[in-house]
């Protein structure tokens, strides 16, 4: 039989905490993003900064639940958290860059964040 779904055990744990936490709050947001993280690593969103730029406004938070690379430009403050960065990317964003593991500490209700995919 073969194994299904994602084999690193970081991944794995962040799955179950997301779980956990939709459960905890009832808030459907970290049971899509958990659902899109048990995703193979070849269909999981990677999202370019000008996708970011067009679709978020001020003082939101982008959650992409894959990789940001760095195509375009950010001119806004926002927020981005995301699985996993590029190097440029980082560079090029102005807000902060968090992880999913900091967003869910940060604000476990899931207000102003949008998803990405």
């Amino acid at each position: 039989m073969r194994r299904t779904g994602p084999t690193n055990m970081h991944l794995r744990n962040l799955i179950t905490d997301l779980k956990i936490l939709a459960n905890k709050e009832d808030v459907a947001i970290w049971k899509k993003v958990a659902k899109e993280l048990e995703k193979s690593t070849r269909r999981r969103p990677s999202v370019n900064l000008f996708k970011i730029e067009k679709y978020c406004k001020d003082g939101e938070t982008a959650l992409i639940p894959g990789k940001v690379l760095s195509e375009g430009t950010l001119t806004r403050k926002i927020d981005v958290a995301a699985y996993s960065f590029s190097e440029k990317s980082k560079e090029k964003i102005k807000g902060k860059t968090l992880t999913i593991k900091q967003l869910m500490k940060d604000n476990p209700k899931g207000k102003k964040v949008r998803i990405l995919i």
